[in-house]
């Protein structure tokens, strides 16, 4: 038995396969809706833009508690790097702002561990899930259901209503709100 200890998680595992694209998904601190202000959307997208550097972006969505991202790491970039990029200055940013603006919100991102240590969170600790992705069919599958999750969820009634996806750059050409790297997505033959 596992008492007085946090209950077993498994541990998402990356496979660094060159040429392999990844589905991401990761989750605010304790499920909370963190992404449900434009502002910390827009957080999100500026960073996304910046850590780009390390990978091609096929597909997006920013929900108000989670994240969905379809890339291609580039050759010489680790999972690892690409988390750390994508993450560290979206929590960074949102806790200083919060610090600053929102005092009475930091006790949402806390996280008190049983050492008496204290610290605030943005995200979930972890890598979240990602899954290895390579065939044109399955990718063309996640952009999908990338697409679709505000409907799920009952957000909106059509993905062209949720302004926080890459819906727009798929679906009518308009690099908004940020432009996707079509020309390395794969084609679908026949």
């Amino acid at each position: 038995m596992n008492q007085g200890k946090e209950p077993y998680r498994r541990l998402a595992r990356h496979y660094d396969i060159t040429g392999q694209a990844h589905y991401l998904t990761f989750s605010c601190w304790r499920r909370r809706p963190f992404l449900s202000r434009d502002r910390s959307r827009a957080w999100f997208l500026d960073n996304l833009q910046t850590a780009r550097r390390h990978f091609d972006l096929w597909a997006f969505v920013i929900m108000p508690e989670h994240v969905h991202l379809l890339i291609l790491p580039h050759e010489d970039a680790t999972m690892r790097q690409i988390l750390l990029a994508l993450k560290q200055p979206v929590a960074q940013r949102a806790s200083w702002w919060v610090r600053r603006h929102a005092p009475e919100f930091l006790s949402s991102m806390e996280d008190r561990q049983p050492s008496g240590r204290v610290s605030h969170r943005f995200w979930q600790p972890g890598p979240g899930y990602d899954r290895n992705t390579w065939s044109p069919g399955e990718l063309r599958e996640k952009v999908k259901y990338i697409h679709a999750n505000p409907i799920r969820r009952g957000l909106v009634d059509r993905p062209e209503d949720w302004p926080w996806s890459s819906w727009r750059a798929w679906e009518t050409g308009v690099d908004a709100p940020l432009a996707i790297d079509h020309q390395s997505f794969p084609l679908i033959e026949g």
